[in-house]
């Protein structure tokens, strides 16, 4: 019997670059950066490299590995922490549900700019602010910018490219707009409000308010006292917010504070973000960890992915810890902000109270989340904790959705969606579907329109998909649904497909079906569901037949509405009955004469 031979690397460069470690599937598990690739790639596969268990355990998985060469070990880091984000490999530093974090954003490609709140940051020259991991402080930072420097709300386009004249609205009124839309306020001005909201956000607070008080007093030498009063409320209203945010009066340096809390996989890192002495927001971010790491190497992992793309750098980042790759890190913080960035280890004083502070929020957060974790253990079904396993989800499908097609023949094609939670059905989101734009039987086609027409539904309503959604049918179905998701840009909603004859589960992307043992609770929970779909979509399928049979025999006998069809039926129980029946027994069906009765047997007696 032939064993399985680990895999080994070979013509290994000895260049700096990035090193894509895959398993059997392809799929990605690991990205690193090195200096010179070959010992680093080389460490992985000698007893040295694999001291933790779990170390080896990803090792044993790797069946190739892809290089991507660089210049320099800085470009290398760059190019890894780019990767990582866009892969989050399994035993990578992964930053827990971060496209979830809303950011503010400035646009900057219209005269007039606009602060809105939005969750992907995109290469379109705009400037973001964020992540927000308290959506209530954002919220709270955008009402006091909106109340204080007056940026449009609307989405108008100013000035307007076909004439079109805009009216002003309620922000107008109540002080909050000077009017853009109506040319009540040039771009000049308005300019002003926005370095003024872009010194806010980035922390330089001192600035801005040496910045208000100028204009203040210009404002009041020109007579202008009502915008200079503004301004001085203005003034007020941001030293109030300072003094309660105030935590270092010794310096004004823009510095970091950061620390982390792990038990076991599950760790929190805390990143306290102070300007100007001033503590402008808290980040808390859930840490994703696969295999045991050092401190150092947790907390390099971690800035990788929290600096990439980072705006408002820091001059100096306080840790409790030592780091890995620290100098390469700050040279690489610094050539991003161009100034120097520095990385601190306080011991003693204010600074390591900061530090202190920090861990503190931490252990308090990671503690909170362990709670809940285990609440949602202790709620969550073996059946649905098993799925969550066999296919690999981020979290438990507490609720799961089946769509099957019922195409019995040319006519009357149909669709059901059945709806579990928690294992069990929640029938009042059911659905049927009658089959509108596909001619013949396509079942494909079919399943698209109605993938299509529920997720529209549910994105119109406001509603949230359902944790797992099914296909009754293998890859083709699948396919048809992924091209939907894909379409409204939900390629990380989950889907699957159950093909009925081997109860083969097809996962997206992955020609070969998925090896889940056939008396896994896992399985015989698809089973279940895909079975029930199927019950509900013959029903539905039976009773459109029905319509169509009762409408070809008694509807098209003259003298038949259907306040006399529906007597006849309710009486006999069937258009067969009816047949079987005398003129007597029908005629004394209320409202049917005896000449109609004569009538309505000899029609149904006609051959076809």
């Amino acid at each position: 019997m032939k064993t399985k031979q680990p895999y080994k690397p070979t013509n290994l460069p000895r260049k700096p670059g990035v090193y894509m470690m895959k398993d059997k599937n392809g799929k990605i598990i690991y990205i690193g950066k090195a200096k010179n690739l070959k010992n680093r790639v080389s460490s992985y596969f000698n007893s040295r490299g694999q001291t933790h268990p779990r170390t080896a355990t990803m090792v044993s998985k790797i069946a190739d590995i892809d290089l991507l060469v660089t210049d320099s070990e800085i470009e290398a880091l760059i190019l890894e922490a780019n990767l990582v984000k866009e892969h989050k490999p399994r035993y990578n530093v992964n930053l827990k549900d971060d496209k979830r974090y809303p950011y503010l954003k400035l646009t900057v490609n219209e005269p007039f700019p606009r602060l809105m709140v939005v969750r992907r940051v995109l290469p379109d020259g705009a400037r973001y602010f964020g992540p927000y991991t308290s959506s209530v402080s954002m919220r709270r930072t955008l009402k006091f910018l909106m109340r204080h420097f007056g940026l449009r709300s609307c989405n108008f386009e100013i000035p307007s490219p076909t004439g079109r004249k805009y009216k002003v609205c309620l922000d107008y009124h109540i002080g909050r707009c000077a009017g853009a839309c109506v040319d009540l306020e040039s771009v000049k001005e308005y300019k002003k409000h926005v370095n003024a909201v872009v010194m806010f956000l980035s922390g330089r607070q001192t600035n801005l308010i040496k910045d208000l008080w100028q204009r203040m007093e210009t404002a009041s030498g020109e007579m202008e006292f009502e915008k200079a009063a503004k301004l001085r409320d203005t003034i007020e209203a941001m030293e109030k917010v300072r003094q309660k945010q105030k935590v270092d009066s010794a310096e004004y340096i823009n510095r970091d504070v950061i620390a982390c809390a792990r038990d076991n996989l599950d760790a929190v890192a805390v990143v306290m973000q102070i300007r100007e002495g001033i503590l402008i927001g808290r980040q808390d971010l859930p840490i994703k960890v696969e295999v045991d790491l050092t401190d150092g190497e947790l907390f390099s992992g971690f800035l990788k992915q929290y600096y990439n793309h980072l705006e408002n750098l820091p001059e100096e980042i306080y840790l409790p810890c030592e780091v890995d790759e620290a100098k390469l890190l700050e040279k690489w913080l610094s050539k991003a902000k161009g100034l120097k960035v520095r990385m601190v280890l306080p011991q003693i004083g204010e600074k390591h109270r900061l530090v202190g502070m920090a861990e503190a929020n931490a252990r308090l957060l990671l503690n909170e989340m362990l709670i809940q974790k285990k609440k949602y253990k202790e709620r969550v079904p073996g059946s649905a904790a098993a799925l969550q396993k066999a296919l690999k989800l981020e979290r438990a499908p507490l609720t799961i959705s089946c769509f099957d097609i019922s195409n019995l023949g040319a006519t009357d094609k149909a669709a059901s969606l059945v709806y579990f939670e928690k294992g069990k059905p929640k029938k009042s989101e059911y659905r049927h579907f009658k089959i509108k734009t596909v001619e013949g039987q396509d079942d494909f086609a079919a399943m698209r329109e109605v993938f299509t027409r529920y997720v529209e539904a549910r994105k119109k309503g406001a509603l949230p998909l359902p944790d797992l959604m099914m296909v009754d049918g293998g890859k083709g179905q699948l396919a048809g649904a992924s091209e939907v998701l894909k379409k409204f840009e939900l390629e990380r909603q989950p889907v699957i497909g159950l093909a009925k004859r081997l109860e083969e589960v097809f996962v997206p992307g992955k020609s070969d079906p998925l090896s889940i043992p056939k008396t896994s609770p896992a399985l015989n929970l698809l089973k279940r569901v895909r079975d029930e779909a199927h019950r509900f979509a013959i029903s539905y399928h039976r009773k459109l037949r029905s319509k169509r049979t009762v409408k070809s025999e008694l509807d098209d006998i003259p003298g038949i509405g259907p306040a006399r069809r529906n007597a006849l039926l309710k009486h006999f129980g069937s258009v067969k009955k009816i047949k079987e029946a005398t003129v007597e027994e029908i005629s004394a069906v209320r409202g049917v004469p005896k000449k109609l009765a004569q009538f309505i047997l000899d029609h149904l007696d006609r051959p076809n």
